[in-house]
């Protein structure tokens, strides 16, 4: 399915921010549950293939794609992994406020950027994936950046951490927040967007 906008707009409603804010709250909660289960599989995984923790990373990442693709609106994907890594943090993480705040609005504006290079006029899989690929980028540079200064990033550690990430960002990010907006859609739960609209073939 491929849905392509000529014409939108682009001023936000209080339905928007509610659902985006919705977005950004629920991943919170994954996020935190994720930060809080995967610390023992990620050093068994970078023992056994250093970088291969990356792996993890995509689950840190959708609530960016998934708040474009069902609002349809500029900075949707910014907000929405913002709100996350916000009350990720307060809810209590082991990289603190600053840092958390830091890598979410990275990994947003990374994810805002496959929908501008359309010019929020194309949504459909591939401009998802894309989203969740760049997002993963941003992740991966900022951690570089920021936490891993010791290590090249264009040794064997950058290069299997990047492709863990991106793949990550690809599956998570990417292809399940598509098909999960999809079935979101399906229910009607969407008609007052043009997204859920589209899906299910009902006028405004």
């Amino acid at each position: 399915m491929s849905q392509t906008i000529a014409k939108a707009n682009y001023r936000w409603r209080v339905v928007d921010i509610a659902v985006a804010s919705v977005i950004g709250v629920a991943s919170a909660l994954i996020y935190w549950g994720v930060a809080t289960i995967t610390y023992g599989p990620w050093e068994v995984m970078d023992a056994l293939v250093p970088g291969l923790p990356g792996l993890i990373n995509g689950l840190w990442l959708f609530a960016g794609p998934l708040a474009a693709i069902i609002v349809r609106k500029p900075g949707a994907a910014v907000y929405a992994e913002v709100v996350a890594g916000v009350l990720e943090a307060l809810m209590g993480n082991m990289w603190g406020g600053v840092e958390t705040f830091l890598i979410a609005l990275v990994q947003g504006l990374f994810a805002e950027v496959a929908f501008l290079i359309f010019a929020y006029k194309k949504w459909n899989l591939a401009v998802t994936v894309l989203s969740g690929a760049l997002s993963a980028v941003g992740c991966w540079g900022y951690s570089f950046f920021k936490n891993l200064q010791g290590i090249s990033a264009t040794g064997s550690y950058g290069v299997v951490y990047l492709i863990a990430t991106v793949v990550s960002g690809i599956v998570f990010a990417g292809v399940l927040m598509w098909f999960l907006y999809l079935a979101i859609a399906k229910t009607g739960a969407l008609d007052k967007f043009a997204s859920g609209r589209d899906v299910r073939g009902v006028s405004a």
